[in-house]
Parts: C-alpha cells; sequence; structure tokens
C-alpha cells in the first residue's frame, strides 16, 4: 500500500516540493521508496542524515561495528555518548529523531556473501558506504542479479570516487567493468592512508543526490562513468568507461 502525503509532510518538505523537478508527484515516490545502506562510517552517516530528512519511505541500514573515538570527526551521527554503541543502533535512534515518517530497518550484521543476497532483493536502491572493495563487489553481484540500482562512493585522503549503475538498463557496464581485478584496501584505510572528515560528508552527500535523483527518475549523468573528485585542489572530472565482453554483466 502506497504512503499518502500527510499535511504535516508538506510543510517538512516544502522547500524540496517547490522544485519543478520535484513536486508533490515527486515527493510521494520519495516517501514511497526503498533504500538500503551498506556501511554507516564516514559515507553512510551523511547518505542515512540526507535520505531521512528528504523523506525516504524505508531505510535499510547494515553494519556491525561499533562507535569508537576515531569515528567522530567524520562519522557525524554520532557523538562521544555513543561510543561502544552499535551504530545500527544509534542511527536508528538518530533518524527516528529526524524524521519519524521514516521507516528505519537495521541489520546488525557483516555485509556477507550469505546476507546480501537475501537482504538487497527487499530494496529499490543500494548504496555502497562501505570501505573494502570486497563488500563493493559483492553489492555489484548482487545488485546486478536482482536489477536493482547501485551507487558506489569510495573515499581517501582528500579524495573520492563515485559510481551510479542502473541495472535495469540494457547495455549498463558494471564496478568490475571498471576494477578488472580487485583492488587494494590499502587504498581505503582511513587507519593508514588518512581522511579529512568533510571530504566523507561532500562524496556521501553526493552519493545521496545522486540517490534522489534516481528515485525521482531525473537523468543519470554518471552513467558509464566515474566521478573523481579532488578536494585538495577542486578538480572534478568524469571518465568514461564501457562494459567488457567477459565480465559478469555480460549478459545485461
Amino acid at each position: 500500500m502506497k504512503k499518502k502525503l500527510k499535511k504535516n509532510s508538506l510543510i517538512r518538505y516544502s522547500r524540496q516540493i517547490i522544485l519543478k523537478n520535484i513536486g508533490i508527484i515527486g515527493q510521494k515516490k520519495i516517501i514511497n521508496s526503498k533504500v538500503l545502506i551498506v556501511g554507516v562510517g564516514g559515507l553512510g552517516c551523511p547518505i542515512a542524515d540526507l535520505l531521512a530528512r528528504a523523506g525516504i519511505g524505508l531505510i535499510g541500514v547494515i553494519d556491525f561495528d561499533k562507535v569508537s573515538l576515531s569515528n567522530i570527526h567524520r562519522q557525524t551521527l554520532y557523538t562521544t555518548k555513543d561510543i561502544g554503541k552499535f551504530k545500527v543502533n544509534v542511527i536508528k535512534k538518530k533518524l527516528n529523531l529526524i524524521n519519524k515518517e521514516v521507516k528505519v530497518k537495521i541489520y546488525n550484521k557483516k555485509a556477507d556473501d550469505k546476507n546480501l543476497k537475501k537482504i538487497i532483493k527487499k530494496y529499490d536502491i543500494v548504496v555502497d558506504g562501505s570501505d573494502n572493495f570486497k563488500t563493493k563487489f559483492l553489492l555489484n553481484k548482487y545488485s546486478l542479479e536482482f536489477k536493482k540500482k547501485l551507487i558506489v562512493g569510495a573515499i581517501s585522503k582528500f579524495d573520492g570516487h563515485i559510481f551510479s549503475f542502473n541495472f535495469n538498463k540494457k547495455k549498463m557496464p558494471c564496478l568490475k567493468c571498471f576494477y578488472q581485478t580487485e583492488p587494494s584496501d590499502q587504498f581505503l584505510n582511513c587507519e593508514s592512508e588518512g581522511i579529512l572528515g568533510s571530504t566523507a560528508n561532500i562524496v556521501g552527500g553526493i552519493q545521496a543526490n545522486e540517490v534522489l535523483k534516481t528515485v525521482l527518475g531525473i537523468e543519470n549523468n554518471l552513467k558509464s562513468n566515474i566521478f573523481i573528485l579532488d578536494l585538495l585542489n577542486l578538480k572534478f572530472r568524469k571518465v568514461l568507461f564501457k562494459k567488457r565482453k567477459n565480465c559478469i554483466c555480460k549478459n545485461l
């Protein structure tokens, strides 16, 4: 059963409803959408925060980690009072405070092969907030299998990478078309490589923006491209890549 906009909702979302790309029809699409966020760290926090504020109907969250002191500088939904608590429990509480109209489903477990296959099929859009390539490739695999939309993000130091895939579309390349072999996770290791908190939040914010554009049916400007951000030098570029003949997505 589809949700209807309440009177208070019209006030809550009024500043985005007046946008010509959204309107009442667009807001109804938002409140009836289901988005899964995998990992609620530096990327997942701003993604969850912004999507809850926008009114996404159902937000699923997967993470098995606990909040630590070193998370606080970039993971904006946590405070020092949350240290030692499971991230998904804190996220649910915080999102409910932000917007009670949004349903939050939490999965306090590792995003592995078995779990993702069961969970992903329940959502319209999958958003990657993970910090390792094994998880990113699993999200790619099952989003492809169930023909889901997938927004992938990666951050390190002052840099960010973003992909946007719609596996309902024919001739759409996938993450494996770009990364033909699995890269080292050293690139994503904040502990050794470092990360600026604002970098994580800018990239996560763009991922949330791509989710909302996808829900609203706005043209995907990132299809078949990787968006690369160099925030140290304020340089941005899109790089086109093609579907590989022998990739796992060859039959799409």
